[in-house]
């Protein structure tokens, strides 16, 4: 039986909230807080994220038939379970996605370490999380910035250090799993055309361009991103 399984990333509240409508939607569904993101110890890179969201799953008896779906940090890990372990892998449903270092200023990263020490700062980092949420509906928009309070800046600067160390260019054409990949087209954060490269890479894949969306589809065009799971799920069976 098929097990639906979602993997936050540090944006739109930087924990597993971020899946709220999927989890709705797909009753059985499991959206885990990834360690370091309100609890816990932080994961130094994917594979080890990676090791972690596969000893949650295997504790509670699930280790085949999985279809992983993620957005930035969490695609990666998804990507790299399916890389790791294909036979437990039936498909991935991945967002904001790369498969090697994206390009990225520096000054983005001392920005959230610089707002982890400086309440003015600490300010102009949540005015930023709640820009680039523009359009989420407001009232989970508002949830999502609280959960950016709780979670907070250092937790992404981690984030964003271990998705910049990701890089499976050498391993992507063993990919076995059936691949969807979902792009928000107007993603005022994108620094590059990171899923055509994985839709090129990858023969069989499906890329979806959906606009009115940014870095986070899944919150922003929930009803489009549900349909088009859904359309996944009776392809792959």
């Amino acid at each position: 039986m098929t097990q639906l399984v979602f993997i936050h990333g540090p944006g739109a509240g930087g924990c597993a909230d971020s899946y709220v409508n999927q989890l709705s939607h797909y009753p059985g569904s499991l959206a885990p807080h990834l360690p370091g993101h309100l609890d816990g110890a932080p994961c130094s890179n994917v594979e080890r994220y990676t090791d972690w969201l596969r000893g949650w799953l295997h504790a509670q008896g699930i280790n085949r038939d999985l279809v992983l779906s993620g957005f930035t940090l969490g695609a990666c890990i998804a990507l790299q379970y399916a890389l790791d372990y294909p036979d437990e892998v039936k498909g991935l449903a991945l967002m904001t996605i790369a498969m090697r270092p994206k390009r990225r200023q520096p000054q983005h990263l001392q920005f959230r370490l610089d707002a982890a020490e400086d309440a003015e700062t600490y300010e102009k980092w949540l005015g930023m999380m709640d820009s680039v949420m523009h359009f989420i509906e407001p009232e989970l928009r508002a949830s999502l910035l609280q959960r950016h309070r709780e979670v907070g800046p250092m937790a992404q600067y981690r984030d964003l250090v271990v998705i910049d160390r990701f890089d499976v260019r050498d391993r992507i054409h063993t990919l076995k799993s059936p691949l969807l990949l979902i792009q928000g087209v107007d993603d005022p954060l994108a620094t590059g055309d990171y899923e055509e490269e994985i839709h090129r890479a990858v023969p069989g894949s499906k890329l979806i361009k959906m606009t009115q969306a940014g870095h986070f589809p899944m919150v922003e065009k929930p009803a489009e991103v549900n349909a088009a799971i859904d359309a996944f799920l009776a392809e792959i069976g």
